[in-house]
């Protein structure tokens, strides 16, 4: 994709002097391995090694065979083939800033989500759904509706762990990351799950029906118009991001599962504010405005005609550009353990986060992973000044506390003082 990614307080600013690089990063610079292996299901069994003070150590044995990898990876075409289309993320025009977040947490999930607000009519829910393409394969334990991890505890369901503890054999099969929509007039047990009251007091079983937070552990929960959504959700969101379970309590009878995902909202700042602890909770924030440039909106136009005209055709024109930033995604998230960042770098953020009198840590703990992800995403496996400053307004921006005689946006409030604290 030869559109340059960056922020646009970054752009704003671009022309005061640096003592370092401020070219913007462009996929076609990228360095790209060759990209994982996926598409396969695989047997195989947990062993559990009993380790110091009694606790148990979690470890995958050897994968056994390979099984059917053609035939599953037909059924996945296939089932793709029959689904509503979804505009191709590559074709998108503009709103870089939106695109790059989006990007950088599907490689760090970390991050801890993206928030996007700006105008109506601007791409935001068409952009985050066209991501569904290029999200990346992981292993699940067959058959669990958590998707449970079958190589870290913390993300098993409680009947994957007990059949790990038993030492029974699992099923270990590869899927793509999930995208859940979280619909605005969801009622909470939709949301939570619900217990089977008649049936556990008269059979003595937990009959539970998972929901949505249920289907979105380990991939992606979404909120369109996450400004408009109720309360009672809204404390439940709060509780399963803080936590990283759901708990289900019904007369009595207490259900806990895994419920860790990437929380993405998007909303129109008119329709009104954010919770400040909701708003806390997204690793990063985007602004996304209307295209003003003529030539620009009438591409924009051109293109979603041709994708109305024959969805097929349009999605096949953007094979080659999906594939190539699918491998560059595939490629970061295998290399991202190996990024560093200089400890005086890391000094230099804190201080920015602390001159702002940005509340808690989250803010720097985000701005270091977002570097690390980007550089990750560059090919490089060192942080530069100038990644940090191209994800840092996004990182920051949100936890502000808001002035109402300040004019600025708070994401050029951010960005200058980067570039006090780095010159």
């Amino acid at each position: 994709m030869a559109s340059t990614l960056g922020t646009s307080s970054t752009a704003i600013l671009a022309s005061r002097s640096l003592s370092y690089p401020t070219s913007k990063p462009t996929f076609s610079s990228f360095s790209l391995a060759s990209g994982l292996n996926y598409g396969r299901r695989f047997c195989g069994g947990i062993g559990i090694n009993e380790g110091k003070k009694g606790r148990s150590q979690f470890a995958v044995t050897n994968v056994a065979t390979e099984i059917n990898s053609v035939e599953q990876a037909q059924k996945r075409a296939a089932a793709m083939e029959s689904q509503r289309p979804v505009y191709p993320f590559t074709a998108i025009v503009g709103q870089e800033e939106m695109k790059l977040c989006l990007i950088l947490n599907v490689i760090d999930p970390k991050i801890g989500g993206v928030m996007i607000m700006g105008d109506r009519g601007t791409g935001k829910s068409t952009t985050v759904r066209s991501l569904v393409d290029l999200l990346p394969e992981i292993k699940v334990v067959s058959g669990d509706p958590y998707n449970s991890d079958p190589e870290d505890p913390e993300s098993m369901g409680n009947e994957v762990r007990e059949s790990v503890m038993k030492g029974k054999e699992l099923s270990i099969v590869m899927t793509k990351i999930n995208m859940v929509d979280l619909p605005l007039g969801a009622t909470e047990d939709r949301v939570c799950g619900t217990i089977d009251i008649e049936k556990a007091l008269t059979e003595g079983v937990k009959a539970f029906e998972p929901g949505l937070l249920a289907k979105a552990n380990r991939g992606i929960l979404y909120v369109d118009e996450v400004n408009l959504l109720d309360d009672h959700l809204v404390d439940v969101l709060l509780d399963s991001a803080a936590s990283g379970w759901n708990t289900v309590e019904r007369e009595g009878i207490s259900i806990s599962h895994p419920a860790r995902f990437i929380l993405i909202g998007s909303g129109n700042p008119e329709e009104g504010e954010l919770r400040p602890q909701l708003l806390d909770r997204f690793g990063m924030h985007a602004q996304v405005g209307t295209v003003r440039e003529a030539e620009l909106r009438v591409k924009i136009v051109e293109e979603r005609a041709r994708f109305d005209r024959n969805p097929k055709e349009f999605r096949d024109s953007y094979i080659a550009e999906q594939e190539k930033l699918q491998q560059q995604i595939a490629s970061a998230r295998s290399t991202l353990s190996s990024v560093q960042i200089d400890h005086e770098l890391k000094v230099k953020i804190s201080k920015v986060c602390a001159e702002l009198n940005v509340d808690g840590l989250r803010g720097d703990i985000v701005t270091n992973r977002a570097a690390k992800a980007l550089a990750s995403l560059k090919g490089r496996d060192n942080v530069t000044p100038e990644d940090i400053a191209t994800v840092i307004p996004n990182c920051l921006r949100h936890r502000l506390r808001k002035d109402p005689l300040e004019s600025i946006d708070s994401g050029l409030l951010v960005i200058e003082k980067f570039y006090e604290v780095f010159s």
